[in-house]
């Protein structure tokens, strides 16, 4: 008889003690951006440029290298990169591509007789970001913990509802990068 109430035990606490019963509630917060999305709106530039009259006879080029996910551009002037980077970023708002992810910090460069920029994509939350990110959390003045976790956050709670209320509070705030809500739990 002691054998059955020792398994009986056994299976009562494993069925307790599974993550689905004393796992908290948790969502991520995530800064990525869908490569065929970006690639749409860089193909979609791309003919716009070759079919707009301002750059009629011009040698303007633009392309996205997928790895290192930096857009080249090459052109003749000032005016026209200022153009380019307008199409682009009206492009990317088209296809509901947040243009913060674009790093304009590069400046452009003279390559012979033409002008080069390299705009670089911004994947993931950084160091700096996530602290501001968890300061905007802590003002809040809601109970749930924050955590750094590589290139993303993890926020957790005991109440689903507060959860909710942390992310309606940080789609209000401007924090310079796009941000995502994902895996919530």
């Amino acid at each position: 008889m002691q054998r059955y109430e020792i398994i009986y035990f056994a299976i009562v606490f494993c069925y307790f003690h599974n993550d689905k019963y004393f796992s908290m509630p948790s969502f991520d917060i995530v800064s990525k951006v869908d490569l065929q999305t970006l690639d749409n709106a860089v193909n979609a530039a791309i003919k716009e440029i070759v079919t707009r009259y301002d750059f009629k006879d011009s040698s303007t080029e633009l392309n996205l290298d997928k790895k290192s996910l930096i857009i080249h551009i090459l052109t003749e002037n000032d005016m026209r990169l200022e153009a380019v980077e307008d199409v682009i970023r009206k492009r990317l708002i088209k296809q509901q591509i947040d243009p913060n992810c674009m790093d304009f910090g590069k400046e452009h460069y003279a390559s012979g007789n033409k002008i080069k920029k390299d705009i670089a994509i911004k994947q993931g939350i950084d160091k700096d970001s996530s602290r501001k990110i968890m300061a905007e959390i802590k003002s809040t003045g809601i109970k749930v913990q924050a955590q750094i976790m590589d290139d993303q956050l993890r926020v957790s709670s005991k109440k689903i509802d507060d959860l909710q209320k942390i992310i309606s509070a940080l789609r209000t705030k401007d924090l310079g990068i796009p941000i995502q809500f994902t895996n919530m739990k």
